[in-house]
């Protein structure tokens, strides 16, 4: 049996992020899911897009991510 573990991409953050070729985590923004029906049509056009993520909570997603670095 091995001393150390090898790294594995956590599944879960691989199905809610992404990493562009510049290194950047995108991520969609929450909120669009159900109770749509007050928000007005370019509300619910904006929640639809993606965002980049905070440089800060950006090292611990690709810590999680060892295998999807890119740049």
């Amino acid at each position: 049996m091995p001393r150390w573990k090898p790294a594995k991409t956590k599944k879960s953050a691989k199905k809610r992020f992404k990493i562009t070729a510049t290194g950047k985590v995108l991520h969609y923004r929450a909120g669009k899911r159900h109770l749509l029906g007050h928000k007005s049509s370019k509300h619910k056009r904006r929640l639809a897009s993606r965002s980049t993520v905070s440089e800060t909570h950006q090292h611990h997603i690709t810590n999680v991510m060892p295998f999807d670095h890119r740049g």
